[in-house]
């Protein structure tokens, strides 16, 4: 998730990060969010825009959000009037977080008609993607997929942030904010997100007023026993332990750290999106828990608060940081295929010529940032936030009591 991004709404997570860590309508699931109708479709009067991600599996958290706020910006500019004065049809595939789903949902995209892609959502299955719209000269924008990787051609962005990007970003404010002088780190070697912000965070870790006193990995065999590394970080002395990786192993090394009497401050990135909708799992671990996110649901700008209240009048959920960087993504899309004037009767790959001039061109305000630009490379230019987790205790209609985490901006 796979770039400070998935919530982050818990730091702006509610992963995912709530991602969302990103319903979809892949397979028997697929479906269209378009107001354009069977007939514009036929007649090839609209915008054919495609989206794969994880709304089955581990990772669904991240797929659904980004499914469900892709489908309310489409409806929203289809009211609108739609790109161009074009309507758009949305049609999203499940890959179940899988690089050879991934790429035969996007070949099932590609017979469907789509023009344009906005996905994938986590990194791996992006990678796999960019290739084939390499390929194709399709053009690509993926609201969460933050491995380098992942957008290494000239025909792909991306919304979020990259992996390195995050782990610089961490470091600086971890450093800047002077959060702590002794630091540890727990990540996943095997994982390209996961080490890729490590890598970054430990180069700039020798520019802050920090000491990375220990950094335990661990792999995809070993993701269930902690106790090991964060023994070692306890024996350092580390004040705070940083943690770039997925919610549910951070779960999991939230609860081990509790039984060990171990408490530093813990800090994460978008990976971590999704941790308060973990089943089972005690909430107060999540307290005061913080990431580096560019969204935060709690914000008080008008802009954000639309956004929060017809997601969750539509979804019955709060939305992450990856619903937040997919709804971005459609109207960055918008915004860029208005400048590139691009129309539905060109080719995907004139199409995809036109949109990259025009990424780097546009100035875009949106929920994960105010005046984002693009580099030619497809880096977003914006600036982080850091979020924190907040847990109440609320009571219900029936006067039993519960507990609710929320991402509070720091």
């Amino acid at each position: 998730m796979n770039k400070f991004t998935k919530k982050l709404m818990a730091l702006g997570l509610s992963a995912m990060m709530a991602v969302p860590f990103l319903t979809a309508c892949g397979g028997s699931e697929g479906g269209s969010a378009s107001d354009g109708g069977d007939s514009a479709s036929a007649s090839g009067t609209v915008f054919k825009i495609g989206g794969i991600g994880p709304v089955t599996g581990g990772a669904a958290v991240y797929g659904l959000a980004v499914k469900n706020a892709a489908e309310m910006a489409v409806k929203e500019i289809n009211a609108a009037g739609g790109i161009n004065g074009v309507q758009v049809e949305f049609k999203f595939e499940d890959d179940v977080h899988d690089a050879e789903k991934s790429v035969n949902a996007y070949n099932t995209l590609k017979d469907w008609g789509m023009q344009m892609l906005m996905g994938t959502v986590t990194s791996t299955p992006c990678q796999a993607v960019v290739e084939e719209t390499h390929k194709d000269n399709m053009f690509q924008l993926t609201p969460s997929g933050s491995a380098v990787e992942s957008i290494k051609y000239d025909n792909a962005f991306r919304v979020c942030f990259s992996d390195p990007n995050q782990g610089l970003g961490s470091a600086k404010y971890i450093g800047e904010n002077g959060l702590a002088s002794k630091v540890a780190v727990i990540y996943n070697s095997s994982d390209v997100y996961s080490s890729g912000i490590y890598e970054k965070f430990s180069a700039e870790a020798a520019n802050q007023p920090f000491e990375i006193v220990a950094a335990e990995a661990f792999t995809d065999d070993s993701k269930t026993d902690f106790t090991v590394q964060l023994q070692k970080a306890k024996d350092a002395g580390a004040e705070l332990v940083f943690l770039p990786i997925y919610y549910q192993e951070a779960s999991l090394i939230l609860q081990q750290a509790a039984a060990m009497e171990f408490a530093p401050k813990f800090f994460g990135c978008d990976g971590l999106d999704g941790i308060l909708n973990v089943e089972n799992f005690d909430l107060n671990l999540t307290k005061d828990v913080m990431l580096l996110t560019p969204f935060a649901a709690d914000a008080q700008d008008e802009k954000t608060q639309k956004f929060v209240s017809d997601y969750q009048a539509a979804y019955g959920d709060v939305p992450n940081q990856f619903a937040a960087d997919a709804y971005d993504a459609i109207y960055i899309i918008k915004a860029a295929a208005e400048k590139a004037g691009i129309t539905p009767d060109m080719s995907t790959s004139d199409m995809a010529d036109a949109m990259k001039k025009a990424m780097t061109e546009i100035t875009f305000d949106g929920l994960t940032g105010a005046g984002m630009v693009w580099s030619a490379d497809g880096e977003p230019t914006k600036a982080p936030k850091a979020v924190v987790i907040a847990v109440e205790e609320v009571t219900n209609d029936d006067g039993t009591t519960a507990l609710v985490g929320s991402y509070k901006a720091m």
